[in-house]
C-alpha cells in the first residue's frame, strides 16, 4: 500500500540484519484515527526517553471513518509506519492504542488503550454494527482473553466501565491525563502563547471548541464562529477555534475552510488539529465550548466557559455532564458581547474545580504511572532515571490568520474633561450579516458608522463603496503618502479620506476638499485606519482637525492620546 510499505527494518523477519539498535522487547502503536495517534505522540517519547531496549513501529490501520491525516501525522513525525496486515507476522510484545476500536491479531501480547479524550463521556457510532456504543471500550474478546488494559483517569471511570461492561473488572488501571497535567504545566507560559499567535495585551481571545458529531457546536451552530466576529469589535476581542481532528478528518480541510470562509476573511485563528491547539487553549480568555473533550480541560483550567451546545450523546453522570449543570448556556438570539463580559466578570478560578476533581484524579503523575505500566507489560525494568514529569507546551507556529481588509467602523465623539475624546469600534465587514439582531446599534446623533476598506481588499465593491481607504504599504515617507492619497482620492470618487502609514509620525490622511491632515499617535503603534477614524469623527462631528489633540478610546481596552495637525493642501513634489 502506498505510504506504508511492508517493513524489513526495524522489524520483519530479517530486521536483525539491517538495525543499528539492538532492541529487546517490540512495541507496535496502533494508528488509527489522528485523534489518537496524536494522543500518542504526545506521550510516548517521554515514556522511553533515552532506551534503545524498546523497538518502536506504528501499525497503520485504515478502516476508521476517521483515517484521513493519520499517514501524514506519521510520516511529518519521522515514524515507521507498516501495514495493520503486517502486525501479525511481527509478533508484538506490546500493542499500545488510544483507539478502543481496533482488531488485533490472535496471540498472547497485551494491549493497552490509553484515553484519546477525557474518560468515556460520549456516545458514538459502533463502526461494527447500527446502534452506539460508549466510547473507549474494547471489543469483548480482547477483555475475554484477558489481553486488554485500560488506562483512566478517576476511579470512578472503572466503576462506570464496569457497570457498562462487566467484562472490564479487574482489566482498569488508574494512570491519569497526561494532557490535564501538560495544560496545567502551561499555564506560567500563557503570556509567551499569546504573543506567538499575535493576541494583543489588550485583546481578549475567545476560543470556539468543537467536537465532532450533529450535535456538536459546529454541528448545531455553524456559523457561531462568525457571529462572534460580527459582534465583537476586531480591535478589542480575537475569535478562535478549536476543531476536533474526525471534523477535519471526516470532511477534509477544504469542506471545513470552505463552510468558515467568512470567519476565516475576518480573522478567525484557526487552530492546527494537532498539538498547537492545546497552547491555544491556555491562552484563552473565555470557552465557548460544548460536550467535548477541550471545553472539559478549559473548564477545569479555571477558565471562563460559556456552552452553545450539548448533546445528548453526552453520558449522565460524568465530569462532562455535570459540567452541563453548572456552566452558563450561550443565549444565541441575544447579544453575545454582553454575555461573553457577564460570564467574565462573574467567573470565579475555583467555579469547576469539582468537576476537575471528578474527571482526573491525582494530576501530575499520568507520565510517571504510564512508564510503570508500560514497562511492566513489556516485561522489562524501568530505567533508573527519574520519571518523567509533565512540561510546558511548546511554542505555538505564528498562526496562519488572514487579517480583514474591511471594516464597518462606528466613531463615537464627546468632551471629557475639556477633551475631544474618540471612541473607536471596528468590526470586519465580510461578516456583517452574520450578526444578530440589534447586535449592531445603528447610526445615531453623536455615534457616526462608516465603511473603511484597505487597497488591498479583494471585493472591490467595498472599496469602491469605502468612506475611508487606506494603504496596505508600510509606513513610507510623507511625499510618497500624499501622492499615494492624493491618487488614491482621484480613483475612488466615492471616498472622503484616505490614510496611508507615515514613518515616524503616524499617518497621513488626504481629505476630498483637498486638506491633509497629519494623525500621530503619542503613546505607540496605531493603525492608519484607527488614525483615519479619528478624523472622520472630528469631521462629522464638527470638532476642528488643526492642532487638537484628543484622545483615542479603542473600544473599553486601549486609550492612546492623538494629536492632529493640517498639513499643506498641495501635494509635495520631491
Amino acid at each position: 500500500m502506498l505510504g506504508n510499505p511492508i517493513l524489513r527494518a526495524p522489524v520483519g523477519d530479517d530486521a536483525q540484519r539491517w538495525n543499528t539498535f539492538h532492541g529487546q522487547r517490540v512495541l507496535v502503536v496502533a494508528a488509527r484515527t489522528v485523534t489518537s495517534t496524536v494522543r500518542i505522540l504526545e506521550s510516548l517519547p517521554a515514556l522511553l526517553r533515552g532506551d534503545s531496549r524498546v523497538t518502536v513501529v506504528f501499525a497503520y490501520d485504515p478502516t476508521s471513518a476517521f483515517n484521513d491525516g493519520v499517514l501524514a501525522l506519521l510520516n511529518g513525525a519521522g515514524c515507521r509506519v507498516m501495514p495493520w496486515e503486517q502486525l501479525g507476522q511481527v509478533a508484538p510484545d506490546l500493542v499500545l492504542s488510544a483507539s478502543e476500536n481496533i482488531d488485533v491479531p490472535e496471540g498472547d501480547c497485551p494491549v493497552l488503550v490509553l484515553p484519546h479524550g477525557v474518560g468515556f463521556q460520549k456516545l458514538v457510532p459502533d463502526s461494527r454494527g447500527t446502534g452506539e456504543r460508549l466510547s473507549g471500550v474494547v471489543p469483548d474478546a480482547l477483555l475475554e482473553a484477558g489481553r486488554a488494559w485500560l488506562a483512566v483517569s478517576h476511579p470512578s471511570q472503572e466503576e462506570q466501565l464496569v457497570a457498562a461492561h462487566p467484562k472490564a473488572a479487574g482489566r482498569v488501571l488508574l494512570a491519569g491525563d497526561a494532557c490535564y497535567d501538560d495544560l496545567v504545566a502551561s499555564r506560567a507560559w500563557r503570556a509567551a502563547y499569546r504573543e506567538a499567535l499575535g493576541i494583543a495585551e489588550h485583546q481578549r481571545l475567545v476560543m470556539v471548541s468543537s467536537t465532532w458529531g450533529p450535535t456538536s457546536l459546529l454541528g448545531q451552530v455553524p456559523d457561531l464562529p462568525a457571529r462572534l466576529l460580527a459582534e465583537l469589535p476586531h480591535d478589542e476581542f480575537r475569535v478562535g477555534a478549536i476543531v476536533h481532528p474526525n471534523v477535519w478528518s471526516a470532511h477534509g480541510t477544504w469542506q471545513l475552510r470552505t463552510t468558515q470562509a467568512p470567519a476565516l476573511d475576518a480573522g478567525l485563528l484557526l487552530m492546527p488539529p494537532v498539538h498547537a491547539w492545546r497552547a491555544g487553549l491556555v491562552a484563552a480568555d473565555v470557552v465557548i465550548g460544548d460536550h467535548g473533550s477541550v471545553t472539559l480541560y478549559g473548564a477545569a483550567l479555571g477558565t471562563p466557559l460559556l456552552l452553545a451546545a450539548f448533546g445528548s450523546d453526552s453520558v449522565p453522570g460524568t465530569a462532562a455532564h455535570r459540567l452541563a449543570d453548572l456552566a452558563p448556556r450561550l443565549v444565541l438570539h441575544h447579544g453575545l458581547r454582553q454575555q461573553i463580559e457577564e460570564t467574565v466578570r462573574d467567573h470565579s478560578r475555583e467555579r469547576y474545580a469539582a468537576v476537575a476533581r471528578q474527571a482526573f484524579a491525582d494530576p501530575g503523575q499520568a507520565l510517571a504511572r504510564l512508564r510503570t505500566a508500560l514497562y511492566r507489560l513489556l516485561k522489562l525494568p524501568e530505567p533508573g532515571t527519574p520519571p518523567p514529569t509533565a512540561r510546558a507546551l511548546p511554542l505555538p507556529d505564528a498562526p496562519d490568520v488572514t487579517p480583514p481588509t474591511a471594516w464597518r467602523v462606528a466613531t463615537a465623539v464627546a468632551e471629557r474633561s475639556g477633551r475631544t475624546c474618540v471612541t473607536v469600534e471596528r468590526t470586519p465587514a465580510t461578516v456583517l450579516d452574520h450578526a444578530g439582531p440589534g447586535a449592531v446599534p445603528p447610526e445615531t446623533a453623536d455615534r457616526f458608522v462608516h465603511l473603511a476598506a484597505s487597497d488591498a481588499e479583494p471585493d472591490r465593491r467595498l472599496v469602491e463603496s469605502a468612506s475611508v481607504v487606506v494603504r496596505r504599504a508600510p509606513a513610507t515617507a510623507p511625499a510618497e503618502a500624499l501622492r499615494w492619497a492624493h491618487a488614491a482620492l482621484a480613483d475612488l470618487p466615492g471616498s472622503l479620506l484616505a490614510a496611508s502609514a507615515v514613518r515616524d509620525s503616524g499617518a497621513l490622511v488626504g481629505l476630498r476638499d483637498g486638506r491633509v491632515v497629519e494623525v500621530v499617535a503619542t503613546g505607540g503603534d496605531v493603525a492608519p485606519g484607527l488614525l483615519a477614524a479619528v478624523v472622520y469623527g472630528c469631521l462629522r462631528a464638527g470638532h476642528p482637525v488643526a492642532g487638537e489633540t484628543v484622545t483615542l478610546r479603542i473600544g473599553a481596552a486601549r486609550t492612546e492620546d492623538v494629536t492632529l495637525r493640517l498639513r499643506p493642501a498641495a501635494p509635495a513634489t520631491g
